[in-house]
Order: C-alpha cells, then structure tokens, then sequence
C-alpha cells in the first residue's frame, strides 16, 4: 500500500491578479477512509484523481470517482468527500478566486448540478497541476501571472472537451455546413489584417478550395475574396473616422492592403467616394 504522503504550496505573492487568483496548490495520497467536509470553502477548490477511488457528495448528490475524474467545489457550497477503504485515492488539487473565476469554471463545463467530469483523454492535466506547484514552490517572482497562465490552460484543457462532447453545446446541434461556414467567417473576421488568402484557409481546414467558395457563396451569396475585401473596406472605413493620426498609406497597410492604389480603387467603387474625400466628409459632419 502506498504511503500517506500530503504536499502544498502556496502563492508567495501578495498582488492579486485581477481576473483569476490561484491561491495554492497540491497532492496527496489520503490514507482509507480519509474525509473532508461536510464543510464550505469560499474559494474554488478543484480535484483531479490520478488513482484510486472515493466518493464526493454536493448539494444532496453522491458521486463515485476513480482515476480520471475531476471535480469542482464552488463556493459556499456545502460538500464533503471521502476517499475509499480499499483504494483510498492519489489526488491533485488547486484552489483559486477572482472575477473571472465563475465564467472560467463554466465555459469548462462545471456547474453545482454538474460538478464532476471525466478528464482521464487529457494528457496535459498532471503536467498542468506539477507547473502551478512548481512555481510555488520555488517562489519564483512572477508566480501568481504564471499560476494564473497554467489554471487558464488547465481549464481551457477541459473546455475543450466538454465542448466536444453531444448534446453540450450549440455546435453539436448545428451540421457539418454550418460549422464550417461560422469557422470560415470567424478566421476571415479575425486574420482580414494579414495578408491571408482562400488558399490558406482551406489548407487550414482541410478542405479544398473550390468546394469552400462554393458552400460560402451558397451561404452568404458571395464568394470569400469579396467578403474579405468588403470587409476590409469596411474596417478601413472605420478607422477613417475614428483614426485621424493614421494616413490613408496606413490605413491600407492596417487592413491587409498593401496597394494603397488598389485600397482607393475599391474603396470609390463600394463607397462613391475616395478614402481622402470620405476622411474631409466625416471632417465636415463634425465641425
């Protein structure tokens, strides 16, 4: 049987992160029978079990765990948990609060009527939980940014599969077109200010190029270069009225347009305006 061993370690910095504080972290092998609670804690406080099994009650619900499992208690919560008599559980654990916290927690897909999730197909959780002991243990300087960095992966870790899971979220509901087309708007919406092409995005995705013009054109009524130009042209004109300290060179060169020739060419055709003339305009409206 393994021995009963206990180790933590606590943040060393007293500066507050402003989202996500971790307050300490770390492992124990409980001896049989080992119980915690009924109690309340008013800080998060998340478990995951490396080995053996035990069973955590919350709000009235029992639940047995083993090997894989992660659960969460939630502030003020009443809970208790007590590893088992045979294989009394291997754990590691990390508390944490801040404002961000409850949000984090949730897009993770932990609530207090689901406060147990299965996490045995990540394979970064322990190397997660060791990096925020780690940097306690060594006081490092900068230890409460990096804790903070190391939970956010942690939870991102499970948010990614619970997002992946049936029946979880919006995109499991919706076929295979219409995610593809809200992964083409998104990455068209956020990378139109590098000089991106069709080809990229459909190498990125895995699909051919053709087949995407056509599901978008299908979809939106035009093809992905237009969409990416009228949005470009329409960010530049944004920025037109708000940017005063920007040229139109910059502006072009902000957007994804290198030619500012080709950016004012476009810009007149959508607009009926040059960006100069447009930029004197909006000047004209203010004063």
């Amino acid at each position: 049987m393994r021995q009963d061993t206990y180790k933590v370690a606590s943040n060393p910095v007293i500066t507050y992160n402003e989202h996500m504080n971790v307050l300490f972290a770390g492992e124990s092998q409980t001896k049989p029978s080992h119980q915690r609670g009924p109690k309340v804690y008013d800080f998060y406080l998340m478990h995951t079990v490396l080995e053996g099994k035990g069973e955590f009650t919350c709000s009235g619900t029992s639940y047995s765990l083993q090997a894989g499992h992660t659960f969460l208690i939630e502030p003020e919560q009443l809970v208790s948990y007590m590893s088992d008599s045979d294989e009394p559980w291997l754990y590691r654990w990390v508390a944490f609060n801040g404002p961000q916290a409850a949000e984090l927690v949730q897009a993770a897909g932990f609530s207090i009527a689901n406060p147990v999730t299965e996490t045995s197909q990540i394979r970064r959780v322990g190397v997660l939980y060791n990096s925020i002991f780690s940097v306690f243990r060594k006081s490092e300087p900068a230890a409460h940014m990096k804790a903070a960095g190391y939970l956010q992966l942690l939870l991102a870790e499970f948010c990614s599969v619970y997002q992946m899971s049936e029946d979880n979220t919006a995109l499991a509901r919706v076929d295979d077109s219409d995610k593809l087309m809200q992964q083409m708007i998104h990455y068209l919406s956020t990378q139109y200010a590098q000089p991106v092409s069709i080809e990229q995005m459909a190498e990125s995705f895995g699909y051919n190029r053709a087949y995407l013009s056509r599901l978008f054109k299908r979809y939106t009524g035009v093809s992905p270069i237009t969409f990416l130009l009228n949005l470009r042209i329409d960010k530049a004109r944004q920025m037109i009225r708000e940017r005063e300290g920007l040229t139109i060179e910059q502006i072009s060169a902000s957007v994804g347009l290198q030619d500012s020739l080709y950016f004012s060419k476009q810009f007149r055709r959508l607009y009926g305006l040059s960006p100069s003339a447009y930029r004197e305009s909006m000047r004209q409206m203010k004063s």
